[in-house]
C-alpha cells in the first residue's frame, strides 16, 4: 500500500512537472498564458511541497530548479564542439550590396540572380551556447573567445525562457548544441539601473553589458534576480538531424521550446534584406529589447557549406549595424547628486531634446574624471546619445561652439545634502559623503546598521526603516535605542507582540561586539574583514576614534587608503553625535579578539590586492577566496606585494604596481590561479 501510495505520488510531481514547464512555455516564449498568476503559484506550491517531502524525486528538470544554487567559487573552462564565431559587420546598404555580390560570384551565380536569406534582429546581449544530451540541459557555457568559453550552467538554469529539458514530442537528439544571445529588456534594464544608482552603485552602460554581467555572477540567485531572457538563433551541433535551410533549424528550435525572434523574416534576395534593415532601423525604438543591427544569413545549408569560413567568420553571413543616434544640445548647469551610499555624482542639466524617441534634459557624468576627461563645462554645446539606447550620455563637447564664457566644473568639498566633508579616496573614482546621519543615506544607512552583518536587529527590515524614517523618528542609527513603544504602536502593521519584539532586539543588540559595530557604522571601505582586524588590535571604540590616519595604517591589513577613510569618518561632526548618543543608550562594546587568519593553504604567504570592477564576483568574495587559502587581502600596493588583480576601470593602485615591477594578472588569471591552488 506504501510503495502504491508513493508511486502516486511520483507520478503526481511528474504530471506537475510537465504542467508548470509547459506554462513556463507558454509565458516566458510564446507571452500567451492560459492560468492566472495565482493558479501558477498553487501548482508551484504543491510541487515544492512534494519535493520536500520526497527529496528523491526532484529532478534537474524540475521548475522548482531554477531559483539559484550556493555560490560557486570559480568558472570552468569548456570547450566548444563546434567554435561560435564571430560576425562580419555592414555598415551600410553599400557594404550589404558588396556582401551580396561577392557571395554570388563565390556561387558562381548571375548578379541578378535571386538569392534567398534570413534575416533576423541582432539583439545586443551575451551570446551563449547550450548542450542538451537526450533532452536534458547539461551545460551552459560563454562565448569566450569562440573556441572555448566559460561554464555558466547554473546561472542559465535560472533563466525561465530556456527549457531544462526539450518539449518535442518526438525522441530529442541524443546531443543538440543550441546557440542564442542572452539579453535583458529595457524594462528589467532600467529596473536594475535605478536600484544600483539608489545603491550608489555604477551603473550598467547598456544593456548588454548588463547581461554579461548578470550571467557571470559566481552566485546564481543574483542571476536568478535579473529577470534574463533569451533568444535562440542557431545550432552548432544535431546528431541525427539534418535540415536543408537555416528557416528549418529555427523552426526546429521553436518545436524544442525555445524563444525565437517572432521577427525573422525569409527574404527572397537582397532587395527584401535592404528593406528589412531599414524597416527595423526605424522602428527599433518600438521593441521591448535593444538592438544594435540586423544579422542577414543565406538561408539554404548546402551553400552555406559551400561558402565556407574565412579566420573566424562565417562567409555566408553579416552583421548589419545600425549606426548611434546622436544630438546636440546646450548644458545649463552641472548638479550633484547624492545616493543611497552617499556616492556623489554629477548631473548636466541641459536643454531639451528628443534622442531615440524621448525627451532628455539631464546626464550622469558619472563622476569627476569623467567630466575632466571630457572636459564638459556649463554653457558648452555637447553631443549627446542613448547608451544602449536607454541611457542619456554625453558623447563630447563642441569645442568649436565655445565663447569663453563656459565655467568648468568642481566637485564640491562638502556634501550638498547635509554639508559633511566629501571624501574621494586614492583608489576611487567617486567622491562620497561622509554625514553618517547625510538625509540622502540615511534609510540605507540605517537599514544596514540593523543588517544581519551588524547589529543583527531582527525586525529593522527595509520597510519598518522607511517608516521610521518618513515619520521622522529615526535621524541618525543611534535614534533606534531612544524609540519607544508608544511610537513603534503608531506605525503602519505594528501590533502590540511586534513592537514588543523589535524594542527586545534592539535592547539585545546593544551586547554586540566591536568588530560588528564597526562594520554596522558603514565607514568606506571597513567590511566585516576590516572590522575584525581593528578589533583585535583596539581595546575599544574610544581608541579607534582617537587614532590617527598614520596610526592605522601600521596595522596589517588596514593600509593608508583604509586608515585614511576611518580617520575621515570619525573625525567628522555628524559622527561624534552619533557616537555620543550611542553611548548615552548604552551601546559601547568590548573588543573581541580574534584568532589570526590561517597561515597554511595553498597561496600562504601571498599577497594580493585588487582594483577596478570585478565581474564575477564582489571584492569582498575575491578577497574571502584568497584568505581562505592562506594568502593575504591587502588595500594597498608595496614591493612585497605578490599579486596586483586588475578588473574594468582600475585605479591608482594599477599605475603603483606598474612602477614597483609587481606581478599583474587579469581576473581570468586570477580564477584560473585559484583553481590551480585547488588542484
Amino acid at each position: 500500500m506504501v510503495a502504491a501510495r508513493n508511486r502516486d505520488v511520483a507520478a503526481r510531481a511528474e504530471r506537475l512537472r510537465r504542467e508548470i514547464n509547459r506554462h513556463n512555455y507558454l509565458y516566458y516564449v510564446l507571452d500567451r498564458p492560459e492560468i492566472s498568476d495565482a493558479e501558477y503559484d498553487r501548482l508551484m506550491r504543491e510541487l515544492e511541497e512534494i519535493e520536500a517531502a520526497h527529496p528523491e524525486l526532484i529532478t534537474p528538470d524540475s521548475p522548482t530548479q531554477r531559483v539559484g544554487a550556493k555560490p560557486a567559487e570559480q568558472f570552468r573552462t569548456v570547450e566548444h564542439r563546434t567554435p561560435m564565431l564571430s560576425l562580419a559587420n555592414a555598415f551600410g546598404t553599400g557594404d550589404l550590396l558588396a556582401f551580396d555580390r561577392r557571395i554570388k560570384r563565390m556561387l558562381d551565380l548571375a548578379e541578378e540572380a535571386p538569392l534567398e536569406y534570413v534575416a533576423e534582429l541582432k539583439v545586443d546581449g551575451l551570446a551563449v551556447s547550450l548542450t542538451y544530451e537526450d533532452g536534458l540541459l547539461t551545460v551552459g557555457a560563454t562565448r569566450g573567445d569562440g573556441l572555448r568559453g566559460e561554464e555558466i550552467t547554473q546561472n542559465l538554469r535560472t533563466i525561465r525562457s530556456i527549457p531544462l529539458r526539450l518539449l518535442l514530442e518526438t525522441a530529442p537528439p541524443p546531443l543538440l548544441e543550441v546557440r542564442g544571445e542572452v539579453f535583458l529588456s529595457r524594462e528589467e534594464f532600467m529596473r536594475i539601473n535605478r536600484e544600483r544608482e539608489q545603491a550608489g552603485e555604477a551603473l550598467f552602460a547598456n544593456p548588454r553589458n548588463a547581461a554579461a554581467g548578470s550571467v557571470r555572477q559566481l552566485d546564481s540567485r543574483i542571476t536568478a534576480s535579473r529577470n534574463l531572457d533569451m533568444i535562440a538563433h542557431g545550432l552548432g551541433v544535431a546528431e541525427g538531424r539534418d535540415f536543408a535551410t537555416h528557416w528549418e533549424a529555427l523552426e526546429f528550435l521553436r518545436a524544442c521550446g525555445f524563444k525565437v525572434s517572432p521577427r525573422a523574416q525569409v527574404c527572397k534576395d537582397i532587395a527584401e534584406v535592404l528593406a528589412y534593415c531599414d524597416h527595423w532601423g526605424q522602428n527599433k525604438r518600438d521593441l521591448p529589447y535593444q538592438i544594435d543591427g540586423v544579422v542577414v544569413k543565406v538561408n539554404r545549408i548546402d551553400l552555406e557549406e559551400r561558402l565556407g569560413y574565412v579566420a573566424r567568420s562565417p562567409r555566408w553571413a553579416v552583421a548589419y549595424k545600425y549606426p548611434p543616434e546622436e544630438e546636440t544640445t546646450v548644458v545649463r548647469d552641472i548638479l550633484v547628486s547624492v545616493g543611497r551610499t552617499g556616492a556623489m555624482t554629477p548631473v548636466a542639466i541641459m536643454d531639451p531634446v528628443v534622442v531615440s524617441g524621448s525627451t532628455v534634459s539631464r546626464a550622469t557624468l558619472h563622476n569627476e574624471d569623467e567630466v575632466r576627461r571630457k572636459d564638459v563645462r556649463v554653457g558648452d554645446t555637447v553631443i549627446i546619445r542613448k547608451a544602449g539606447e536607454v541611457i542619456p550620455e554625453v558623447v563630447a563637447v563642441v569645442t568649436s561652439k565655445r565663447t569663453g564664457k563656459e565655467k568648468p566644473f568642481a566637485m564640491p568639498k562638502v556634501c550638498p545634502v547635509c554639508g559633511s566633508e566629501a571624501q574621494r579616496l586614492p583608489d576611487e573614482a567617486v567622491t562620497r559623503c561622509t554625514g553618517i546621519a547625510c538625509p540622502a543615506q540615511i534609510k540605507q544607512r540605517i537599514y544596514h546598521f540593523g543588517s544581519r552583518g551588524g547589529m543583527d536587529i531582527e525586525g529593522l527590515g527595509e520597510a519598518m526603516v522607511d517608516q521610521l524614517v518618513e515619520r521622522a523618528l529615526v535621524r541618525d542609527p543611534a535614534d533606534i535605542y531612544f524609540l519607544t513603544k508608544e511610537q513603534l504602536l503608531s506605525l503602519e502593521r505594528m501590533g502590540d507582540k511586534s513592537a514588543t519584539n523589535l524594542l527586545s532586539a534592539i535592547a539585545g543588540s546593544k551586547r554586540q561586539p566591536l568588530d560588528r559595530l564597526l562594520f554596522a557604522l558603514g565607514i568606506p571601505h571597513v567590511g566585516a574583514h576590516v572590522a575584525e582586524v581593528l578589533a583585535s588590535r583596539f581595546s575599544s571604540l574610544e581608541d579607534i576614534q582617537r587614532a590617527s590616519a598614520e596610526e592605522l595604517s601600521e596595522i596589517e591589513g588596514i593600509g593608508p587608503v583604509i586608515a585614511q577613510s576611518i580617520a575621515v569618518f570619525f573625525r567628522q561632526e555628524q559622527t561624534a553625535q552619533v557616537m555620543e548618543k550611542l553611548r548615552r543608550a548604552g551601546v559601547a562594546p568590548p573588543a573581541r579578539r580574534r584568532a589570526a587568519a590561517p597561515a597554511k593553504g595553498p597561496l600562504a604567504g601571498k599577497s594580493f590586492v585588487f582594483t577596478g570592477e570585478l565581474t564575477g564576483f564582489t571584492r569582498e568574495e575575491a578577497e574571502e577566496l584568497v584568505r581562505r587559502r592562506g594568502g593575504r587581502a591587502s588595500s594597498s600596493v608595496s614591493k612585497k606585494t605578490d599579486y596586483v588583480v586588475v578588473g574594468e576601470s582600475p585605479g591608482s593602485k594599477y599605475q603603483k604596481a606598474q612602477d614597483l615591477g609587481v606581478t599583474i594578472i587579469d581576473e581570468a588569471a586570477f580564477r584560473r590561479l585559484i583553481e590551480k591552488e585547488r588542484t
